[in-house]
């Protein structure tokens, strides 16, 4: 691997690390409970994982330039090992077994606020 590409890697590292914790403060001030961060399980990792009431939001950070952008980076593949990945992880939590599991989406781009799109992907 040459230097700059090891260079760009960690720059993107940071960057999502910087996020993640954007998406968080957004989303304590509107009343979550944030329960862990790059949460990992067999069938992959959940970047936020966080409980409103009885709402366990499942929530992917993306930073790209438009909302319609950060939607669409998030396939079909990848959400159904987010919902498996949740599924996993409240298995191990008795606490959490009666929490309705929602995929979330906060968006960043630059320039503009952060965007906490609930149940993101609905009927998708």
């Amino acid at each position: 691997m040459t230097a700059a590409r090891s260079a760009r890697g960690q720059a993107a590292r940071r960057s999502g690390r910087r996020g993640e914790v954007l998406a968080a403060l957004l989303l304590m001030a509107r009343g979550y409970r944030i329960l862990g961060f790059r949460l990992a399980a067999p069938q992959g990792e959940i970047d936020i994982l966080a409980l409103k009431g009885g709402v366990l939001a499942v929530v992917e950070v993306k930073r790209r330039s438009t909302l319609e952008t950060a939607l669409e980076a998030v396939h079909a593949e990848q959400r159904e090992r987010l919902r498996r990945s949740a599924m996993a992880i409240v298995a191990g939590r008795p606490a959490l077994k009666a929490a309705t599991i929602r995929l979330d989406l906060v968006a960043l781009a630059p320039g503009r606020l952060p965007r906490h799109i609930p149940d993101a992907w609905k009927g998708a």
